[in-house]
């Protein structure tokens, strides 16, 4: 084993992949059963990662339930994004799906079936036949674990690929050359404490989301944003930040993911006065309209009076009606999470919800390749040499400025084979390794030396307390310029404070105070870009909902954001209305 600048020990690889999710095993798979050497580092247990919560289904338009095109599918994921998704890098997406979800099928993922052994699919928000005119069942899934099955089925592929897995590992800082090609990555082995140079041809970002920002979300523990930190420390820009998807149907109090195949199933929402008031917001397709429409029509309810609860802070989703027998077969997770989470047994009784922050639409920018792309010289396509991005932390950009529901799991799979693919081709064309800097794990030490030597400074866990309650207060389903403008001067001030923390357990043995402060480094970074691409945004558009500004405005924010942390810069890029060979989908009003 080789050492590099201050005696850090360095690994070679082919390539190294950071993330053991969907998109994370995926791409693994693909790189090792080419034959080439892959390292991935996991802070957990790949069937642990976050795509072990996904609940609904994947969506694919398969037809098996009844008539279905991808272009449907690319429809409503286009008016889904409110227009700001890469149109091309979209109908590649939906085209590509029903190969990847028979593929997967293949690798022993454990779908429900029909009476006919094919694929159960059933409805789900956002998705429609014929182009918006009525609801169609596209989601394949495997009861309400879908994400779980899919992490068992691509894990137990990578085993038997002899993938290379370093399992409880945090990578902390992306290395580039002066050129800035990429060149691997440090990472921490959490059981020790000890810092490792994991030196690849070609590293691929699959890290998830960063839903820890906020103080109250369906994301787990681990989802700290940890690639989109390292990109931004690397001179990286950021995407579209501003738009957070907050899912209808968090369990109350608690931020539990109720899926929306509950509503695909059959049930619906309801006021404190038992009203269906989907109704009122979305005609034709009710309780199955895009994401963030239900949100802000339940948080509008709550608003103005007609909440549910002791407080009136949530509404009632009701699902006695379908029986017992279709939710233990269909829902069994749900049952389980609602008595456990909300003390409530939806057989008997609606489950309190309430819109939960759930997903980002933005993210490391990158074409539908999986190439990491930024603008350079004016040209807003050049690719950053030996970096990759998939899945939850990349932006392609196929959900824009709201994500249709399934087309995470869908992403996932299309692009961490997309970008698989991509890594074989450059691995072929640039062989050998070059050279790494001298400093390749400076700036990875100091962070941790600062760390150890800081005294008399905040307690990071306080500062991370008050970063989750500005966003929260701050940049959350409704927004105001004024407390837009007053979060941006907050955060900034949290920013600095970041700098300032300390830990009191100075050991680095198991030491998790240790990495959720090198976590808050990269937590904040999102947060920054959010509020900061969220303040400058005058417009409303998918998620994110001014209140200075009602109306979609595609004369001057049909672009994309891109944050830098460099001065907390901002540069934007057009739209790709352009697919790839179907007819453009113009922008128009979205109405469901």
């Amino acid at each position: 084993m080789a050492n590099v600048g201050r005696n850090t020990p360095v690994r070679k690889f082919d390539a190294v992949v950071v993330g053991a999710g969907g998109a994370g095993l995926r791409a693994a798979l693909q790189l090792s059963e080419a034959g080439l050497k892959c390292a991935v580092l996991s802070k957990v247990f790949p069937t642990r990662s976050h795509t072990v919560a996904a609940q609904g289904g994947v969506g694919a338009s398969l037809g098996n339930m009844g008539e279905d095109n991808w272009n449907w599918h690319m429809y409503d994921t286009v008016k889904g994004s409110d227009w700001l998704g890469d149109q091309d890098a979209i109908e590649f997406m939906v085209r590509t799906a029903p190969e990847v979800v028979i593929e997967l099928e293949h690798f022993g993922m454990p779908f429900d079936r029909n009476e006919d052994g094919t694929i159960y699919q059933r409805p789900f928000g956002g998705h429609s036949m014929n182009f918006g005119e009525k609801p169609v069942q596209r989601s394949c899934c495997a009861a309400d674990r879908t994400g779980h099955a899919m992490l068992h089925a691509l894990y137990q592929r990578n085993v038997r690929a002899n993938t290379q897995f370093f399992v409880e590992w945090m990578a902390l800082d992306l290395i580039r050359d002066p050129s800035g090609q990429v060149l691997g990555v440090t990472a921490l082995e959490m059981e020790t404490g000890e810092v490792m140079v994991f030196h690849a041809r070609a590293t691929l970002f699959a890290t998830g989301g960063a839903g820890r920002i906020y103080t109250s979300t369906t994301n787990a523990f681990i989802n700290t944003g940890d690639g989109l930190g390292m990109a931004a420390r690397a001179g990286i820009p950021l995407e579209d930040m501003e738009f957070w998807q907050f899912h209808p149907t968090g369990v109350a109090g608690a931020g539990v993911l109720i899926t929306e195949g509950v509503r695909g199933e059959g049930g619906y929402l309801l006021n404190k006065n038992g009203e269906r008031f989907m109704e009122r917001y979305a005609p034709n397709l009710k309780d199955l309209a895009s994401r963030d429409v239900v949100s802000r029509a339940m948080a509008t309810e709550i608003k103005e009076g007609r909440g549910a609860g002791k407080e009136g802070d949530c509404v009632l989703l009701k699902l006695d009606h379908l029986g017992a027998e279709v939710i233990d077969k269909r829902l069994p997770g749900i049952r389980e999470i609602a008595k456990k989470f909300a003390n409530v047994d939806p057989v008997k009784d609606p489950i309190p919800v309430v819109p939960t922050v759930h997903y980002q639409m933005g993210g490391i920018p990158t074409n539908y390749h999986g190439e990491v792309v930024v603008p350079k010289n004016g040209n807003a396509n050049s690719v950053v040499p030996g970096f990759y991005a998939a899945g939850e932390c990349g932006c392609a950009s196929v959900h824009g400025a709201n994500r249709l529901g399934t087309n995470s799991l869908t992403d996932l799979l299309v692009f961490g084979k997309a970008s698989g693919d991509s890594i074989i081709r450059f691995l072929k064309e640039n062989p050998g390794l070059k050279d790494l800097p001298k400093d390749a794990g400076d700036r990875s030490l100091s962070r941790l030396a600062r760390l150890e030597s800081q005294t008399n400074g905040e307690s990071y866990a306080e500062v991370a307390k008050d970063m989750r309650r500005t966003m929260q207060m701050h940049c959350g389903v409704f927004r105001f310029p004024d407390t837009l403008a007053e979060g941006v001067k907050k955060i900034r001030e949290i920013s600095d404070r970041v700098t300032r923390t300390e830990i009191k357990d100075k050991s680095k043995v198991f030491n998790t105070a240790r990495i959720e402060a090198l976590e808050l480094d990269n937590l904040i970074e999102v947060a920054r870009a959010t509020m900061v691409s969220a303040d400058a945004r005058t417009e409303s558009r998918g998620a994110h909902d001014r209140s200075d500004h009602h109306e979609r405005d595609d004369v001057n924010w049909l672009k994309h954001t891109l944050w830098y942390k460099e001065g907390d810069r901002l540069d934007y890029k057009p739209v790709n209305l352009k697919p790839l060979t179907a007819e453009s989908i113009e922008p128009k009003v979205r109405t469901y």
